[in-house]
This record gives C-alpha cells, sequence and structure tokens, in this order.
C-alpha cells in the first residue's frame, strides 16, 4: 500500500467528483486525509468533528487510494451534500428560549413552575442523544439499543452524530444549571434510542423495532416510560389503518404510553400529514410561529407546518420556529449550518419537531401531576385547553396553541375514550417507506420489499400479534434476528455485533454480512448511506423538515 508520506504531488485523479464522508482513527491520520483529498484534485467541504472525519468532494477514481490511507477508517458516500438548502433554513426568526416557550404555554390559570417532569420517562426516537452540557446528570438519559447504522461502528455507538435528537432531548428535559438552560420538563428521565445515522439514514424498519422495545421496556425497573416523541415521519402510500408505522404507535398508545408526533414541514399546500401522525389516535402536533414576542395575540401557524386536511390534521400546534436547544458541536448540522449557533452550547432550529418536542415535555409536567391520566384523557385535556389563534386556518392550526397551565386546572375527562376505527397493521413495509429508501452505495440497489434490514421476510400477522402484546422483543431479537444486547449496564444497554446469514433474495450482490463486510465497506464504509436519502425523505422532509435557522 503506497502510504503518502512516500508520495509527492500525486496526478489529478479521473472519473467524476463524488460527496463523501470520511472518518479517521487520529488527528494525524486526519490530516494526512485531507491532504491526499486535495492532492487528488477534490476539496475538503467541512470538518465533522464528533466522528474525527470530514466531508469532502473528490474524483471518484481517488476513493480506493482515499479508503485504503493509513488511519482512514472509513469513507461513505454523501447524499447529504447535494441536499443542501432542502433540510432547514435560516429564515432569520428571534430566537425563542424554551424558558420563554414555557412561559407562554404558562397561561395565567395556574402555575406549574413546580412541576418538574420528575418521576416520568419520555422516550426518545431520533439520532441519539450527546453527552453535552444540559444532559449529563447522573440518570438524566439512558440510552436503549443503538439500531442505527452507526451501531456496528466503534466511538458512534449512541452518538448523535447529526445533532437532531440531541436538539430535541433539550427542549424536552434538559437541565443545566451552569448556564441556566432548562427544558420544558428538566426533571423528567430521557430514554434514548438511536436510528439515524450522521446523515440522518434510516429504514422504517428500525424505527417500528424501535417503537416495539419501547413498548416491551416501559414498565422496567426506573423507567416508567409514559411518553413517546417521534420528531419525524414518513411519507406512507398506505392508510393508517393498514400501516404497520401506524399500529406500532396505535399499540403504544393502547398500552398507556402518550405518543406526540410532528404533522410535517411541508407548508399550508399540503392536505396530508405525515405517518405516523395519520393515525388518529396519537398527538399530532402542528409549529406556531411566535413571530420574535413572548405575547400569544400575534401568533401564527409557521408558514412551514404541513397543513393536512379536515379528516386528520394537527391536534393543536406549539411554538416551532427559531428554538434555542442544546447543540452538539462537530455534528452534521452544526458544521453545515454554523450561522444556527447561539452559543458554545445551544443552536436555534425551526420545524415541527421542535414543536413536537415542547408538546412531549408538557406532557410529562402533566403526567407528573396526574400519573393516572390515559393516553386519551391527556390528549382531550390539551386539545380542550388549547388557546386559539386568531385568524388562524382552522384546519392547520387545529384546536388552537398548546397551554400546558389550563390543561392542569381542567377535570378529567371521564368519557375520554376515542372510538376510531383500530389500524390493522397489515399493510406492507414498501408502503411505509413511502419514497424513503436505504440503498446499497456500491450495487445502487435500494432496500424494498417485505424485509427489514437484516433481510428477514415481514410477516404481519405474526408482528401484530405480538406488538399489541408487547412482546415485539424477546431479550435482543425482534423480528427473528439479534438486533442488541439485552444486558443494562444503569445506564445502556448491550450493544452486539450485528452477523448474520446472506441476505435473503437476490442476495445483496452476492455478498455476505458478517465480520468485517458487515462493519467494514458493506455496512457503515460505502453502503446504507446518504445516497439513498435525496428527494424528500427522513433527513429532507423528516427529520427536520424545511426549517432550522
Amino acid at each position: 500500500m503506497l502510504g503518502l508520506a512516500a508520495v509527492g504531488t500525486p496526478a489529478v485523479a479521473s472519473g467524476p467528483a463524488v460527496d463523501v464522508i470520511v472518518r479517521t482513527a487520529s488527528p494525524d491520520a486526519l490530516a494526512r486525509a485531507e491532504a491526499f483529498v486535495r492532492r487528488s484534485g477534490g476539496t475538503v467541504e467541512r470538518e465533522l468533528s464528533v466522528i474525527s472525519g470530514f466531508a469532502a468532494r473528490v474524483p471518484s477514481g481517488a476513493v480506493p487510494e482515499l479508503e485504503r490511507t493509513p488511519g482512514v477508517a472509513e469513507v461513505t458516500a454523501d447524499g447529504t451534500v447535494r441536499m443542501k438548502g432542502k433540510k432547514w433554513i435560516d429564515d432569520g426568526g428571534v430566537n425563542a428560549s424554551v424558558g420563554s416557550v414555557k412561559k407562554a404555554a404558562g397561561g395565567k390559570k395556574a402555575n406549574t413552575a413546580a412541576l418538574t417532569g420528575a418521576g416520568i420517562g419520555v422516550a426518545l426516537i431520533d439520532s441519539g442523544v450527546a453527552p453535552v452540557p444540559g444532559l449529563m446528570q447522573a440518570g438524566k438519559v439512558v440510552n436503549g439499543p443503538d439500531l442505527s447504522f452507526e451501531s456496528q461502528t466503534p466511538g458512534l455507538v449512541n452518538v448523535d452524530s447529526y445533532g437532531h435528537g440531541t436538539h430535541m432531548a433539550g427542549i424536552i428535559a434538559g437541565n443545566d444549571p451552569a448556564s441556566g438552560f432548562e427544558g420544558l420538563a428538566p426533571g423528567a428521565k430521557l430514554i434514548s434510542l438511536k436510528v439515524a445515522a450522521a446523515d440522518g439514514a434510516a429504514d422504517v424498519s428500525q424505527v417500528i423495532a424501535a417503537i416495539d422495545w419501547v413498548v416491551t421496556h416501559r414498565n422496567d425497573p426506573g423507567l416508567n416510560i409514559r411518553v413517546l416523541n417521534l420528531s419525524f415521519g414518513a411519507d406512507s402510500t398506505q392508510s393508517a389503518v393498514l400501516d404497520p408505522l401506524s399500529y406500532a404507535v396505535e399499540a403504544a398508545w393502547r398500552k398507556g404510553i402518550v405518543v406526540v408526533v410532528a404533522v410535517g414541514n411541508d407548508g399550508p399546500t399540503s392536505t396530508r400529514v405525515t405517518m405516523p401522525a395519520a393515525n388518529p389516535y396519537v398527538i399530532a402536533v402542528g409549529a406556531a410561529d411566535a413571530n420574535g414576542t413572548e405575547i400569544r395575540t400575534d401568533d401564527t401557524v409557521a408558514s412551514f407546518s404541513t397543513r393536512g386536511s379536515v379528516a386528520r390534521h394537527a391536534d393543536l400546534v406549539a411554538t416551532g420556529r427559531s428554538i434555542v436547544s442544546l447543540r452538539v458541536p462537530g455534528s452534521y448540522i452544526d458544521t453545515e449550518y454554523p450561522a444556527a449557533r447561539v452559543s458554545e452550547t445551544t443552536f436555534r432550529g425551526s420545524g415541527t419537531s421542535q414543536a413536537t418536542a415542547v408538546v412531549s415535555g408538557s406532557v410529562a409536567l402533566l403526567l407528573q401531576q396526574r400519573p393516572g391520566l390515559t393516553p386519551d384523557q391527556v390528549k382531550k385535556l390539551l386539545v380542550a385547553s388549547a388557546d386559539p389563534l386568531a385568524g388562524a386556518d382552522p384546519i392547520a392550526a387545529g384546536a388552537g396553541q398548546l397551554d400546558i397551565a389550563e390543561a392542569a386546572t381542567l377535570t378529567a375527562p371521564l368519557n375520554a375514550r376515542q372510538t376510531f376505527l383500530p389500524a390493522t397493521g397489515l399493510g406492507t413495509l414498501e408502503g411505509s417507506r413511502g419514497s424513503s429508501y436505504v440503498v446499497d452505495s456500491v450495487t445502487g440497489r435500494a432496500l424494498t420489499g417485505e424485509r427489514d434490514i437484516f433481510g428477514a421476510p415481514w410477516r404481519p400477522l405474526v408482528w401484530t400479534a405480538l406488538a399489541r402484546d408487547g412482546r415485539a422483543w424477546t431479550g435482543g431479537t425482534w423480528n427473528g434476528n439479534v438486533w442488541s444486547g439485552s444486558a443494562y449496564n444503569g445506564t445502556s444497554w448491550a450493544s452486539v455485533t450485528w452477523n448474520t446469514a446472506t441476505w435473503t433474495s437476490l442476495n445483496w450482490a452476492g455478498r455476505r454480512w458478517t465480520g468485517t463486510d458487515w462493519t467494514g465497506r458493506a455496512w457503515t464504509g460505502r453502503a446504507w448511506t446518504g445516497r439513498a436519502w435525496t428527494a424528500g425523505t427522513w433527513l429532507g422532509r423528516a427529520w427536520t423538515g424545511r426549517a432550522w435557522t
């Protein structure tokens, strides 16, 4: 192997330019890799310190040699660069602190200052939670299994290399006495399940597995999971009655978990909320724009919030524009959008994602006050107490804007039981994916059809019965394969190496997904990465939508 130390100035490599993410093992290796990229005629686009790497554009002919550069751990196809401008925007919004959002949502009829969410577990299925100030107190964050494509990469297990999950976690339950930052429910416990990697890539089967894990482990000692935050959605092609993702959240709801979901960020012309917000049982959240003030008389529905239809729209809205929350230095969003940095520890973002986190934290307060409330009662209290938005589109605004203090004063309704047509979950995984696919970047083959990320066949009749009863997980096994470890050390569940048999059907170009193939070029090195997420998918419209500011 020819190292960089042995070369002078190599000739410019040939081939079309490709976008890559490079992860290295040390600062010296990082410098060598960056030097090679420049010598080969490429450009270093941005540093990614959280993974000791960088994003670059290089001639395709240089990629093999870049992979062989000493100290380079992996070179990943980066589709996220081609999506620049679609994930979030800097529209000049006035920063809104979580404290001001909480104050505005507190109304005038009750004092909720004594409520912190203590004793309530809030599950967050997202891109992980980073150990940053505000989330480092003992017992604050419990890591469930890492189900993301980064779970097989040393040093990235449970790490939020993207930055989205930490921002949500801060809004929900952050608590940093040193800086004074507090989330809506600073006393609540966060249970983090990482499903998205640094480029946002995740298959719907991973998300369903994560929801099932939450249901199975909701009553584990010390967890008391009563709230599930889903700040994303998919453009499913099937109804909420059939969709398996819809069935998964409904199963959680029926087991006593209040599921809070973003409606999407497709704006006032979109007539369909994303899945699983389309499920009528869960709390579907749209975003309000405070227009730079703490008073509510000038609040409007945010321009990016999905309108929905008469049949299904946001149940209510919450502040979702320019929310200042916790920052992950060196994460994807931090390096790609430096203008959104507010301080050394905070970052601002907009979207129904943020509004959903506001509602989840508020639900934790309500459940601390009255632990016996059912999910149906919680939803009815929030809808009944919401403040109408003057002049707003009644479909987009739902019942109005969150007023948690008003909800805290209302008597628990006795007739809150919802009677919508139950979901069956007998639809397809393919339909649930909508336009969102992960792709093998070597062969260009997408993960399609009725199989999960391990290639295991999807059997709706078997899965629905297990999910309904909260038995979809057995130890670390889900859908017939080992996805995680089953041991718990007090802060995290054990990770495992994913060694499986060959893929089914076309066998994914004949490669076995074991050993170094799984953890090297096939899994985290050159496959299942950003190439797939390029056209209004989880990263573009579901994880962060249009608005990070």
